[in-house]
């Protein structure tokens, strides 16, 4: 048995094991780690070690540090209280209001994950006062990260594009972007049907409570702005600034942000060291750290190889856009993206498959998976939610992620590629 099928079959009874026995599928993972690299593929500590996030444990960390402070101080209910006065008391355009933003924020140059580490902890904090599916909501702010993400001027579509052009494609960077906001909507719109959305709109506008009113569900408290709910506010400001426009690292700036109100508000703060979300951090560096050996020992590029060598174009180009969807899930989807195009280079140069509509459904599957929780966007908003059953939460995404990489790979192949875009 080769060593890539072996680390693939360890994957398989890790997830066996963590769904059966209820053990952190994050340690089970360091574990598999250190036994495939080790005594599989020959690697050292520091060969192991190389696939830790330690980029996305600063974010997971320091995001959470932050707003566990906010809900401590009462920042997130007075902003609850401001968005609902925002839509005048209509609770269900809050999660297209969500969705809007953070595409919008996507759309014009941030990150992927800095969009949704700023909106999803914001937007969970709504959903948990109202009722709302944090199921729903959360996969609103990814898929609405993602609707934007490949803009003319985003990050990802820069780099797709930039792709395309050196491995000399046809390209068109307006499919590729309308490609991408057409599939989020969609997917949007079918998961606000399923997760209760038009119940939400049956229910109407919510009455706006009277602070004064002793019997009102927010008190004065609630909706005045403190020294310290004005501090948290304008830290909430700065760190959507030091990302968007200074390019600074989210999660830095959050433990930074996060201290600084430590500091001059210990007694709102003191707990919150203990709220970050440490077994999400835990189970999404785990897998993460796993997903590293795999990509170290090369069982990512065997399995596109050996899907880039079959004889027929248009099933390779369906397997190519699942192999993309799935090591998405647990990867970089830019740089699964930038693995997985040069592969379909030789067939897609013999003209039988569109290379423009190719290069939307690969981006299309590599990227609407991230609600998977443990992608950077889906452990965010797992991490980011509050009130919740984490272990159920976390099952559900893990479910919706699975039907996603099952259903949208081939959606995307039978939309975008079979009818020879390009």
């Amino acid at each position: 048995m080769s060593p890539e099928l072996i680390s693939i079959l360890v994957l398989v009874v890790v997830f066996v094991i963590a769904t059966t026995r209820s053990v952190n599928m994050g340690a089970l993972a360091f574990a598999a780690a250190f036994g495939v690299g080790g005594l599989v593929a020959d690697l050292d500590a520091d060969g192991i070690f190389a696939g830790f996030p330690g980029d996305l444990f600063v974010v997971l960390v320091g995001v959470t540090y932050l707003f566990a402070i906010a809900r401590a101080n009462g920042t997130t209910d007075w902003l609850v209280h401001a968005a609902v006065r925002l839509v005048r008391g209509r609770v269900a355009l809050i999660p297209w209001v969500m969705f809007a933003l953070t595409g919008a924020l996507t759309a014009i140059g941030a990150v992927s994950p800095a969009a949704v580490a700023i909106v999803a902890p914001i937007a969970l904090s709504f959903a948990a006062r109202y009722g709302i599916s944090p199921l729903l909501m959360g996969a609103m702010v990814v898929h609405g990260a993602q609707a934007g993400g490949f803009s003319p001027i985003s990050i990802c579509g820069s780099i797709v594009n930039g792709i395309v052009e050196r491995e000399n494609l046809p390209g068109n960077e307006v499919v590729l972007f309308l490609s991408s906001l057409a599939a989020n909507l969609v997917i949007a719109g079918v998961v606000f049907v399923v997760c209760g959305g038009l119940k939400l709109w049956a229910q109407g506008a919510v009455d706006e409570p009277d602070p004064a009113s002793a019997t009102g569900a927010l008190s004065p408290e609630t909706t005045s702005l403190t020294p310290a709910r004005t501090a948290t506010l304008t830290s909430l400001l700065a760190l959507v600034i030091a990302v968007l426009v200074f390019d600074l690292d989210a999660g830095l700036t959050a433990i930074t942000l996060a201290v600084v109100l430590s500091t001059l508000w210990p007694d709102d703060s003191r707990k919150a060291v203990g709220e970050i979300a440490w077994p999400t951090v835990l189970l999404i560096c785990g897998v993460l750290t796993y997903v590293g050996v795999l990509d170290e020992m090369g069982t990512i590029t065997w399995a596109g190889e050996g899907v880039g060598n079959i004889g027929v174009p248009l099933l390779a180009a369906v397997l190519l856009c699942y192999i993309g969807a799935l090591v998405s899930a647990f990867a970089s989807s830019v740089g699964i993206m930038g693995a997985l195009i040069p592969l379909a280079v030789p067939f897609l140069e013999r003209g039988e498959i569109g290379a423009i509509g190719m290069v939307a459904a690969l981006a299309v599957s590599a990227t609407v998976v991230d609600v998977s929780p443990f992608s950077t966007n889906g452990a965010l908003v797992l991490a980011a939610a509050p009130d919740v059953d984490r272990e159920r939460f976390f099952r559900q995404l893990m479910v919706y992620g699975g039907i996603v990489v099952a259903v949208v790979p081939a959606a995307a192949w039978l939309v975008m590629v079979v009818p020879g875009w390009g």
